[in-house]
């Protein structure tokens, strides 16, 4: 009788250099830890945990599972849609197709906004995100600051739910308000006001999205990258509104792309609703938020 050969066992370590290799020959950045996450995924243990287990053999279900993420991911479909995942402000949100995936500049805008949200006031703060999405820069802020109330919109209802699902996850539920509409459109300037009014909304220029990278334009929500023509519509429309809603000296906060603080400034001077407008750089060095605040209106 031949002795029949067993097929080579993929133990953790084993399969973790032969994915390494094989992400770095097709190009997928950061191919060591992007291997280390779908496999701890796949395996359903901590990143930490494959290296105190690395002689360990994968199953045969093991296997195809985790063979199956590295399709997804040589395919270019970002890491945080394939295992629903991403930390944002050491928060792990559940992240969908529906919402855009939470970027590190992002809390750049949170941690302005924290700054600026007023202490001396007789009671709660009243906040408004534009655009939530996953929900994670209002849950960010309501993390920190749980007394204020916060309110959040997006014009996706699946991304509204994302984000209600997220709020409750963390117990901040009963402290944020979701609704769904089109910006400004489900509110009414003379019933609600605000203290701060913060977004990123979409700024891409239409036609430079086909030339982003292929994370991007093939599996993110395009209305929520898509800034129109000149990449400024959605944050022309905010700058042109907000100052309705928002109290006397109440603030307002955007992102904004890394090339558009002249254009910007243009349409806030133009606007003549805001005062004490300020640009400030992220940690790469670019002009990503820009706040100003409600204009006093002096009474002759």
């Amino acid at each position: 009788m031949q002795n029949q050969s067993k097929p080579p066992e993929w133990t953790i370590l084993k399969i973790l250099e032969w994915t390494t290799s094989y992400f770095k020959s097709h190009g997928i950045d950061s191919p060591r830890s992007t291997a280390e996450i779908l496999l701890a995924y796949t395996l359903n243990i901590e990143r930490i945990d494959l290296y105190l287990q690395f002689d360990k053999p994968l199953d045969k279900a093991e296997l195809s599972l985790f063979k199956s993420l590295i399709k997804r991911r040589r395919n270019r479909e970002p890491v945080a849609y394939i295992t629903g995942h991403k930390e944002f402000w050491s928060i792990d949100f559940s992240i969908t197709k529906h919402s855009l995936i939470p970027r590190p500049e992002t809390e750049c805008l949170v941690e302005t906004a924290l700054a600026l949200m007023p202490e001396d006031l007789p009671g709660p703060a009243r906040v408004l995100e534009l655009g939530t999405g996953s929900g994670a820069i209002v849950i960010a802020l309501a993390s920190e600051k749980p007394k204020n109330i916060f309110f959040a919109s997006d014009n996706s209802i699946d991304a509204v739910m994302l984000a209600g699902k997220n709020a409750v996850q963390y117990g901040f539920g009963p402290a944020i308000n979701f609704f769904s509409g089109d910006w400004f459109a489900p509110l009414k300037s003379d019933l609600l006001k605000f203290d701060i009014i913060i977004s990123n909304p979409p700024y891409i220029k239409s036609a430079i999205i086909p030339s982003l990278e292929p994370e991007i334009w093939k599996y993110e929500p395009i209305n929520a990258l898509d800034g129109g023509k000149d990449g400024l519509s959605a944050l022309r429309h905010i700058v042109i509104s907000a100052h309705n809603y928002l109290k006397e000296k109440g603030r307002l906060l955007l992102e904004i792309g890394h090339d558009q603080k002249d254009a910007l400034w243009a349409i806030i001077e133009e606007c003549g609703a805001y005062d004490n407008i300020v640009f400030i750089k992220d940690y790469s060095g670019f002009y990503r938020i820009v706040s100003m605040k409600k204009t006093i209106k002096n009474i002759n």
